[in-house]
């Protein structure tokens, strides 16, 4: 979750929606995700609304570890309350951080059932953590699939010691890969590898042996993401001050090329900018309630939920949000209602990045007139377009940024 949140409106103390926002709850799918804020340590490139146990000594109990399942279980009984009496079953979890794993495996089953026994879970529910190679083993693993989890995703990063220094992670090298094994052999039916390119003092080789790795280690999925250096973090600062250089654009056009031939070689295609799945069925199905404006619930701190057409936000650290729950209050901090004009921008610049692309009804004549341009250009590919789609092709995906501005408008 990142670590900054708009201002919006104030919620209101029960959490209550709109009734124009309760209206078709069941009828949209309905995802959960659960924040879980704590790190061992902090890695310089992130900022995530994330805390280490020092960062939050002076917290107390309230924040800890220790009681954290128990305050994220009570904003899922508010949301049962807030979402009112109708059957809407959950059809997809997931458990993001921070590093989720760093909880017993009891907890984030606790936080798993509060949801089923809230509101059920649809047949075939997705459900995921993200994890740390270094904070799971397989008997914490077994615990995990045995209490209902069936997806895994690792944070991977790199193989390169090198390059897993610069961005102050501390797994050992190798490990994310036997992690795959042991979540395999525990039965875990999805499993993800999460990996990063551009990072300063990378090469394209060490970005190839980093596929390489990966894709040895038999995922059904892998994210790969551009590394973005963010104000205010650790890395932002050196680059601040010359210890290392920013990594090039075209350094990063050239790392995502590889990536795509890779990964397609390997049987692998893609469905959104940076994410590819060997199946259909190893897509990530909970991102891409996301991406096409289902509803989801996020709890805990920071987290962001969107309940038709209205979205908000809790309060950012983890004792505030604990201190709402215990006095009987809602812990979002603000919210908006979106504009017919707020959905449309944001189906555009979110269904853009997936393989299908956005209904071409959806754009403005000054966009429509932009998306010939960009069909011309070769950024747009021909049969999708002929069928009222606008769908990128491989060099759109490198563009997809520039090209969405231009689309909304």
């Amino acid at each position: 979750m990142p670590s900054t949140l708009p201002d919006g409106e104030p919620v209101p103390s029960d959490g209550s929606l709109p009734q124009s926002a309760l209206a078709g709850v069941g009828e949209r799918p309905l995802g959960f995700y659960a924040h879980v804020p704590y790190c061992a340590t902090r890695c310089g490139y992130c900022d995530f609304n994330t805390y280490t146990a020092t960062e939050l000594h002076s917290s107390g109990a309230v924040a800890s570890q220790e009681s954290y399942a128990r305050n994220l279980v009570s904003e899922v009984r508010l949301a049962r309350k807030v979402l009112g009496a109708a059957d809407a079953p959950v059809s997809t979890v997931f458990v993001g951080g921070g590093t989720p794993t760093l909880l017993p495996a009891a907890d984030l089953v606790a936080m798993l059932a509060a949801i089923r026994e809230e509101f059920g879970l649809a047949d075939g529910a997705e459900v995921t953590t993200e994890a740390n190679p270094e904070s799971v083993d397989p008997g914490y693993l077994a615990e995990l699939r045995e209490g209902g989890f069936n997806r895994i995703s690792f944070g991977m990063q790199s193989a390169r010691p090198h390059v897993l220094r610069l961005l102050d992670r501390h797994h050992t090298p190798g490990r994310p890969e036997a992690c795959v094994a042991e979540a395999r052999a525990a039965g875990f039916e999805h499993v993800n590898l999460d990996l990063i390119y551009g990072t300063p003092g990378e090469t394209d080789d060490d970005w190839r042996a980093s596929l390489d790795a990966a894709l040895s280690a038999g995922p059904d999925h892998i994210s790969a993401y551009s590394l973005i250096v963010e104000e205010g973090t650790r890395l932002a600062a050196r680059i601040r001050r010359g210890e290392i250089p920013m990594t090039d654009d075209d350094v990063h056009a050239d790392r995502y090329l590889i990536a795509e031939e890779a990964l397609t070689a390997a049987g692998f295609s893609w469905y959104e900018v940076s994410n590819w799945a060997s199946s259909e069925a190893g897509r990530c199905h909970h991102n891409e309630l996301y991406w096409t404006g289902a509803d989801w619930w996020g709890a805990g701190p920071g987290a962001h939920s969107h309940i038709g057409g209205v979205r908000w936000w809790n309060a950012k650290h983890p004792a505030a949000y604990a201190q709402a729950l215990a006095e009987g209050r809602s812990p979002g901090q603000g919210r908006e209602v979106l504009t017919a004009e707020d959905r449309r921008v944001e189906r555009i610049l979110l269904e853009l990045r997936l393989v299908d692309g956005c209904p071409l009804d959806l754009l403005a004549p000054a966009g429509r007139r932009a998306a010939e341009q960009a069909l011309a250009d070769g950024l747009l590919r021909p049969e999708p377009y002929a069928e009222g789609r606008a769908a990128l092709t491989l060099r759109g995906r490198l563009l997809a940024d520039a090209l969405v501005r231009d689309l909304v408008d």
